[in-house]
């Protein structure tokens, strides 16, 4: 797969994952809904400047977007899992169901 297929599956990816449309983190990054998807469909490839803005409104650092082959390790999961609670912390209702999830687990 070309690194422009794999980077737009990785936006998407993250993107999903943090509850954002694409309409909503295209309007944060100042992009058509469009052209973001013609990234994540991987037939665009991601400007600098374009790609800066999704690192800082995704809260991301640059390996964590490259990292194609998913999360490997107990340290890296345990990151992203941090990382996407700090994105609902403000939400009760998904973070009830976060606890509920983890009760089970337990």
């Amino acid at each position: 797969m070309s690194i422009k297929k794999n980077l737009g599956n990785r936006i998407r990816e993250i993107r999903i994952s943090r509850s954002l449309t694409q309409e909503a983190l295209a309007e944060k990054i100042n992009l058509s809904a469009k052209s973001l998807s013609q990234i994540e469909l991987g037939n665009n490839f991601v400007s600098a400047e374009t790609l800066e803005k999704i690192l800082e409104k995704l809260n991301l650092e640059p390996d964590e977007l490259f990292s194609f082959g998913g999360i490997k390790t107990n340290d890296e999961l345990h990151k992203n899992i941090l990382k996407n609670l700090e994105t609902i912390k403000s939400d009760r209702a998904k973070l009830a169901v976060v606890d509920t999830l983890l009760k089970s687990l337990l």
